[in-house]
């Protein structure tokens, strides 16, 4: 199953740590915001290796100098591994196209990855553009921490933030293993049913038109097999999406 999953990106990233005498790596040392609790690399696409790592031996175990994104990647907990591939091959497969404004995009997910030690570790993951050059990535960001507030269930939340008007999180809704996964606008629309309101109502309150609502809300039914709104609501409680 693994090899279905991910491919996009894996034939795109290496296995090698950073540089500790890289001159980027020492920039990035003085430059990069680095916080308690949080974990952080940089990905350069054009030296095919990580170029910055700090916080990892804390959130994973495995010492920032060790650290890869092909390491990142794989520590995937099992039934988390196939949708978060998906999302990472979907998200740069989808920034590829576009060739302006690339800082703008990124995208966010609620991941299990597995400890050096084999323990189950929920976090909260950003990756973003760092650098772009006429329309090329260079280089990625990814920042993570430790979820401690919530369970994760088996279906994955995630959202993509871009440019006004620029799709990235609908066309990742349409691209998506979706059965998997809810969406931020999806989840939003959802949790304002929770509270009662009716479509007309939560169109009313997002800025959006009821048919659009209708588009984030109704799916839903037919990825997780209910047959009512309130079922709906009943599953998305017991899946610790509310």
């Amino acid at each position: 199953m693994k090899e279905r999953f991910g491919k996009y990106t894996r034939d795109r990233i290496s296995n090698i740590p950073f540089d500790i005498n890289d001159p980027t790596y020492q920039e990035y040392k003085e430059k990069v915001p680095q916080f308690i609790g949080q974990a952080v690399y940089i990905y350069s696409f054009e030296k095919n290796r990580m170029v910055f790592a700090n916080g990892w031996e804390e959130l994973l175990g495995y010492k920032d100098e060790e650290i890869t994104l092909l390491k990142i990647v794989s520590c995937t907990s099992k039934r988390h591994f196939n949708f978060s591939n998906e999302l990472n091959d979907k998200g740069l497969q989808f920034l590829k196209n576009k060739k302006k404004d690339l800082e703008k995009y990124s995208f966010t997910i609620e991941v299990e990855k597995i400890h050096k030690n084999g323990s189950v570790v929920p976090l909260l993951s950003r990756v973003g553009i760092y650098k772009s050059y006429k329309g090329n990535i260079l280089e990625i960001i990814g920042i993570s921490e430790r979820i401690h507030s919530k369970r994760l269930g088996n279906i994955m939340q995630y959202a993509a933030y871009g440019p006004e008007k620029s799709g990235f999180e609908d066309t990742l809704n349409t691209q998506l293993f979706n059965e998997l996964g809810i969406s931020r606008k999806e989840k939003e629309a959802l949790e304002l049913a929770a509270k009662g309101y009716a479509f007309k109502e939560i169109a009313d309150k997002l800025c959006v038109s009821q048919s659009a609502i209708e588009k984030r809300i109704i799916p839903m039914y037919k990825r997780f097999n209910v047959k009512s709104l309130p079922h709906l609501i009943s599953f998305a409680y017991d899946n610790h999406i509310l």
